[in-house]
């Protein structure tokens, strides 16, 4: 299906996101469906996290060199000498990571339908939607190992590539100009790689699991339809992805804030698993809701909002706000 709406904008969700995170979680309050609706959200997000690190070096002619060579021979003897057993912790660590790896994918992709269950239909609902959208969940959960299999044969030989030659140039003591360029070809050729792994699950998650939801299909027959979509409204998508980046700048600063504020004790408590999701629901419905409202541009078949209730014969319409993302 190929739909190319007459207008579609980035930043006419926010309001309507807004008004539903208002909705759903403070009128009225209620703290037992936030736990329900943070369990759900908690469970869609397992497995993600920031990584913040960095990679300095020292050449052997810079001031401190010698000791960083010094330091560097120590390691690369005690590895060599300790391979008995180095080998097979090393091996047993991968391996153990991996399992987790499958399993946090399986339960977040079960939780990622969950999730969209109780924003889209404002339910705070746990066992309904673990059931009702299995099939969904176990394709997403295929889709996305695949997707990081794929990925894998792709990176891991740059990532030895880099290792090697972070190493080479170590081991040698020089910074030779062709080593320093490759290394810099294959850090661009990543970093690509990288982005398009990213785009790809980013849509994944944002366009193809409510698609699913909808539609109650498979993820293939998801991305299918949603391939249509991006195929005539590249440049739409596009900004999406721009504005993407607005939004989480924004939204970052605020939480950085929060912290500040609160002298680092909404930060500790956000690093609690569950009870920091809780806390950061609102975020994470507006966050859900904005790509879901996103979507509803491009026709009421992509709307996963229910529209609002019809009044009984021989009542007047009812007063009361209309349900966010009711409209066509």
């Amino acid at each position: 299906m190929t739909i190319q709406p007459a207008s579609v904008s980035v930043t006419s969700p926010i309001s309507p996101a807004i008004g539903w995170v208002k909705r759903q979680l403070f009128q009225p309050f209620d703290a037992g469906k936030w736990f329900v609706i943070g369990f759900c959200a908690w469970l869609a997000h397992l497995g993600e996290g920031g990584f913040n690190g960095g990679y300095s070096f020292n050449s052997p002619t810079a001031p401190g060199g010698r000791a960083v060579r010094e330091q560097f021979d120590q390691i690369k003897d005690y590895v060599l000498n300790n391979l008995y057993w180095i080998v097979p912790l090393a091996v047993g660590l991968v391996v153990i990571g991996l399992a987790a790896g499958v399993l946090l994918t399986w339960l977040s992709s079960r939780g990622r339908f969950m999730f969209v269950h109780c924003v889209a239909l404002d339910r705070a609902e746990v066992v309904v939607p673990w059931h009702k959208f299995a099939r969904e969940g176990n394709s997403l959960f295929l889709f996305r190992l695949v997707l990081g299999l794929v990925a894998l044969v792709f990176i891991a030989p740059l990532l030895v590539l880099i290792g090697y030659s972070v190493f080479w140039m170590a081991d040698r003591g020089e910074v030779s100009p062709g080593g320093v360029l490759a290394l810099i070809v294959l850090v661009l050729a990543l970093a690509g790689l990288g982005i398009a792994f990213g785009v790809v699950s980013k849509f994944t998650m944002d366009f193809v699991v409510p698609i699913m939801f909808l539609r109650r299909c498979r993820c293939l027959e998801g991305w299918k339809e949603l391939f249509g979509l991006v195929s005539v409204n590249a440049w739409r998508f596009l900004l999406y992805l721009l504005f993407q980046i607005v939004l989480a700048m924004a939204i970052g600063a605020m939480i950085v804030i929060v912290i500040l504020v609160t002298c680092c004790i909404a930060g500790c408590l956000l690093a609690v698993p569950y009870l920091g999701t809780v806390l950061l629901l609102p975020v994470l419905i507006f966050t859900r809701s904005y790509s879901l409202y996103y979507l509803a541009q491009y026709g009421r078949e992509y709307d996963v909002f229910p529209p609002p209730a019809a009044p009984a014969p021989g009542m007047a319409p009812s007063s009361s706000p209309t349900l966010p993302g009711a409209a066509a």
